[in-house]
């Protein structure tokens, strides 16, 4: 499919459910050298996973951000994260300098475990970071782990937001899992937590630890896609919980590192049949909700 013929999938859903916007909690921009072993390890992921994971928006970086922009997509992210010590304030470094320079990006910033993480997350808080990843899996630390208590508490009375990949798709590691999760919440009560997947494959767990805390949502990261449909399939019987918490359900694509058209993810929840009002909450208004005012559309 076409640049063209995709953007006009994409627009014509967005009019068909009444918006004229998407905001996606869920997109990597990163330095060229950590995208390029980012795509590495998808290309190569194959034997791991039984099956190949091709990147599909394998282009430059200007390309990307012009493509979303094709796309409607009034904000985004750019989710970094480290996999070693040192690595995480010379990405927060570049985020900000990407946020300063493409005015759709909410200004994003990551942590690891190290004894110098709670001077430099308050110092990307007060230069005006919106968002923060943790990569559980990647990065192979627990999120409980003592050096992140002062980041935690941090990030609660700030109350700003982390995307979290705690699940055990499409891979386990040591630490994924609700259980770390379900503790840090339970120290921290009043965070902010962005569950990346829903949590896949513990779908049911992580829509648990939503339920008990007002501050936990849910992205829709790869779910309900005909690939991960197809190995981890979203319960039937959890989908009455997707309109329960419908207010804190949100959109997030994985671009560019998804091995499907961008359409396809919005296709595919807006083929859940929960309604032109539940998919306006999903695709745009929770979003500015929880961000405050990022973009301008229509029918919330």
């Amino acid at each position: 499919m076409s640049a063209e013929a995709e953007t006009a999938a994409v627009r014509g859903l967005l009019d068909r459910v009444g918006l004229e916007a998407i905001v996606d909690v869920h997109t990597h921009f990163m330095p060229k050298r950590v995208m390029d072993k980012v795509w590495a390890y998808f290309d190569g992921m194959g034997p791991l996973v039984g099956r190949r994971w091709p990147i599909s928006y394998r282009l430059d970086e200007a390309a990307r951000v012009d493509r979303l922009r094709q796309f409607g997509v009034t904000a985004f992210t750019s989710l970094v994260y480290p996999h070693k010590p040192d690595m995480a304030e010379w990405l927060n470094s570049w985020a900000t300098e990407f946020a300063a320079e493409v005015p759709e990006c909410l200004h994003t910033a990551t942590f690891y475990p190290e004894p110098s993480a709670p001077a430099y997350v308050r110092r990307v808080i007060d230069a005006g970071a919106r968002v923060f990843k943790a990569h559980i899996q990647v990065g192979d630390y627990a999120p409980t782990d003592p050096l992140l208590a002062p980041v935690w508490a941090l990030l609660e009375q700030a109350q700003i937001p982390t995307v979290i990949h705690a699940g055990s798709g499409p891979q386990p590691g040591r630490h994924t899992g609700p259980a770390p999760v379900a503790e840090i919440l339970r120290r921290h009560p009043g965070l902010r937590l962005i569950i990346a997947h829903m949590g896949f494959p513990e779908y049911r767990e992580f829509i648990e630890l939503a339920r008990r805390y007002p501050g936990v949502y849910l992205d829709t990261t790869l779910v309900f896609t005909e690939f991960t449909e197809q190995t981890d399939p979203f319960p039937p019987d959890a989908r009455p919980a997707l309109v329960e918490l419908a207010d804190r359900v949100l959109f997030g694509s994985d671009f560019p590192n998804i091995p499907y058209p961008y359409h396809h993810a919005l296709e595919s929840i807006a083929a859940l049949g929960l309604g032109d009002q539940w998919c306006r909450k999903v695709f745009y208004s929770n979003a500015r909700n929880l961000f405050g005012q990022v973009g301008a559309t229509s029918g919330d």
